[in-house]
């Protein structure tokens, strides 16, 4: 199968907004429609090639996951009429991304193994291991850029700045924790370990819900449960599900989204790798077999999709 890179349906859509992977249309400032694309981005770069069924993959993780969440929280989620769109309320997003790790790794271990033992307003204990746990999950937000890099901030910084508010940054607070905590729970009997993950919030008619997609391969890392504790002993790099390896792979090929860095080149056979590691958290972290969507007329079949959708909600 071909990896879509790129939509361009006419569905009667007021604009068209192209993110890093999702391509997402406006329908009478009511509805989105999420279409969430086989593009893969690291480092706030959008790497060259798609990932076949990536965008399948992210899709029908984040759509499982907000249904199992919506007792903690609304969700802008209506309705999944293609295997690899989501259509929803529009809502306006808060400018922040709330991240909680539950693990010294990825970009907070970098900042630990530098030295640094303050991130986003929250001291880290000393004496840590990479990937050891934390004695109790940390909630690191970020700026969510329009464009380049999202930049850490702490939650005194974004309540004096009012990015958001007080009242509202605590209830965002509260929705993560539990929704961490729901997913930690989720994860673990599938043999897993949510590690870390962000969440990302958005207002409508002034009631707070839960957007874009969440406990995906793009937006969290999982370690296998079995073999941790020994691995953390023995210094040894932990088994994972995510797009760390890729971050990685890309660090060791001289490039991390800096000035003047070029993006290395993507052989097929990293490409299928990347594809294959989607598909296998898909059916780690849901227990479900995953069924590759028919590549035949695919965009065809999508936007046809996509216009019952949208008829039957309006």
């Amino acid at each position: 199968m071909k990896a879509v890179t790129k939509t361009q349906f006419k569905i009667g859509q007021k604009d068209l907004y192209i993110g890093k992977v999702r391509d997402v249309y406006n329908i009478d400032d009511r509805y989105l429609v999420m279409v969430v694309s086989d593009r893969i981005s690291a480092f706030d770069v959008v790497l060259p090639k798609g990932i076949p069924y990536k965008g399948q993959v992210l899709n029908q993780i984040a759509g499982k996951f907000l249904d199992a969440t919506a007792d903690i929280v609304p969700n802008w989620k209506i309705i999944s009429p293609d295997p690899m769109v989501t259509i929803g309320h529009k809502c306006e997003p808060y400018k922040v991304e709330m991240v909680i790790r539950g693990y010294l790794t990825g970009h907070a271990w970098r900042q630990y193994k530098a030295g640094i033992r303050i991130l986003c307003g929250v001291v880290m204990p000393e004496g840590l291991k990479e990937n050891q746990k934390f004695p109790e999950p940390i909630i690191t937000p970020t700026t969510k850029a329009s464009a380049g890099h999202d930049e850490d901030i702490s939650k005194e910084e974004i309540i004096s700045k009012g990015i958001v508010s007080k009242i509202e940054y605590e209830q965002l607070e509260n929705y993560t924790r539990k929704l961490y905590q729901r997913g930690t729970e989720i994860a673990d009997k599938m043999g897993l370990i949510l590690v870390d993950t962000k969440y990302e919030f958005g207002n409508k008619d002034g009631k707070i819900y839960l957007i874009d997609e969440i406990h995906t391969p793009d937006s969290s890392r999982y370690f296998y449960k079995e073999g941790y504790q020994e691995r953390l002993e023995k210094g040894q790099e932990q088994k994972q599900l995510s797009k760390e390896f890729v971050r990685k792979w890309l660090i060791e090929n001289n490039f991390q989204g800096k000035e003047g860095q070029s993006i290395p080149e993507m052989s097929d056979s990293f490409v299928n790798e990347i594809s294959e590691r989607y598909i296998e958290l898909y059916e780690s972290i849901t227990g479900d077999t995953f069924t590759k969507g028919d590549s035949d007329g695919i965009l065809d079949r999508m936007e046809g999709n996509i216009k019952k959708a949208v008829q039957n909600i309006l």
